[in-house]
């Protein structure tokens, strides 16, 4: 980054980089209103406020077809079935599971009977609108952090490779083992792990630079791609290679609350950890000697946000397959809004990634219904490739400096 310098007084940033932390002034002072402050911004605000109503229209969308046909209001009032929300038993058994819900609860009866269109709702529409809410997220922080992590604004865990190992590894699961889905998000953060890695290694010379990451990353996941493609050979079942198939694109065809809950708590983990590390993310973006004279031990903060990142990015691919460009064009989309404190970026990015992501399903869902009245679904990944790349170009073409944080 031009014009990096130590700071001199304790700490406080000046001149250009100021302004690329938060906007100058606000970099430099406490945010008014106490620590949260900054949390009331009216731009996050706005953008958080856009990103739920879209997720609200998109998600009632989603529960309102299927082949048991509702309106809108049937839908909305299922959804708000107080029969479920006023039961505790039900909302563990839906969150938990009916095994661990009675274990935790003591109850040994049957649960209460619902309305036809309440079953239909909460065990089959509603994970999926639930499962691309947690996808979006995790993919978009992940993003982020790797942004943040290599100072490239190309970096996102497809490009990095990271997708391509998490879904080697898922794909040797499926095929060897046959299952294992309590431990997917594992399985698959090793894979990321040792494919960052392999990135990094490849990388290093001496340091890296933005575009020898970039380059390393389709390198190596080119090699992953061609391993999964190779997998598809050993399957006997096809079954195991529908499933395969399924992940190598990105879908959310049939999840249900086991991947809510298989993925939530990682989720969880990611969130917390992120929004812990954002202001040594912010210190990464002044560069290594203003990190450095802050005390930052660089490459321990560097491979431990990474492993967030990649732990976020698994939880997504162990329910939904390799989904690409939410990661890439997700914070670049929030940075745009909300300025570039990564506090208010990793804030944006739990917004925005699960609206891009819901409005997406629904296009995957009901797209072909309406293009060409047939009733198929697509893969989520086509379409957000398909939005994605566009919006890509587009930035390619508007930023001259398009690469360096």
């Amino acid at each position: 980054m031009s014009g990096e310098r130590p700071a001199t007084d304790g700490g406080s940033v000046t001149g250009d980089e100021g302004r690329r932390i938060g906007g100058g002034s606000a970099a430099r002072r406490p945010a008014e209103g106490g620590r949260l402050g900054w949390l009331f911004e009216p731009r996050l605000l706005a953008v958080a406020a856009a990103s739920l109503l879209l997720v609200v229209v998109a998600g009632l969308v989603q529960v309102s077809f299927g082949a048991y046909s509702m309106s809108a209001g049937q839908a909305w009032r299922a959804v708000l079935d107080p029969a479920v929300l006023l039961d505790p038993r039900w909302l563990l058994n839906f969150l938990l599971g009916e095994g661990l819900m009675r274990t935790v609860t003591g109850f040994q009866g049957e649960l209460p009977e619902l309305a036809h269109e309440t079953l239909i709702v909460w065990n089959i529409r509603l994970p999926r609108v639930l499962v691309a809410v947690v996808v979006g997220m995790n993919l978009a922080v992940s993003g982020a952090i790797f942004q943040a992590v290599t100072r490239n604004e190309l970096a996102s865990p497809f490009i990095l490779g990271v997708s391509s190992g998490a879904g080697l590894t898922i794909l040797l699961t499926l095929v060897v083992f046959g299952g294992l889905s309590a431990f997917l998000p594992l399985i698959a953060a090793l894979g990321g792990s040792v494919a960052f890695l392999i990135v990094y290694a490849i990388a290093w010379k001496n340091g890296t630079s933005p575009v020898r990451l970039v380059l390393a990353g389709v390198i190596v996941g080119t090699v992953f791609n061609s391993l999964q493609t190779g997998l598809f050979f050993f399957a006997d079942d096809i079954g195991v290679v529908q499933s395969a198939i399924q992940w190598t694109t990105g879908s959310l065809t049939g999840t249900d609350w086991e991947q809510v809950r298989t993925a939530l708590p990682w989720t969880l983990v990611a969130v917390v950890l992120s929004l812990a590390g954002s202001r040594q993310l912010n210190l990464l973006l002044l560069g290594e000697q203003t990190a450095k004279s802050l005390g930052m031990s660089i490459e321990r903060v560097r491979f431990g946000l990474s492993g967030v990142a990649v732990l976020a990015a698994a939880a997504s691919i162990a329910v939904a397959g390799i989904v690409s460009f939410v990661g890439l064009i997700v914070p670049h989309v929030v940075r745009n809004l909300v300025g570039s404190d990564y506090k208010r970026v990793i804030v944006g990015c739990l917004f925005v990634g699960p609206a891009l992501m819901v409005g997406a399903d629904v296009g995957a869902r009901l797209g072909m219904s309406v293009l060409t009245g047939a009733d198929a679904q697509i893969p989520v990944g086509i379409v957000t490739g398909l939005v994605g790349g566009p919006y890509f170009l587009y930035l390619m073409r508007r930023q001259q400096n398009m690469g360096d944080l």
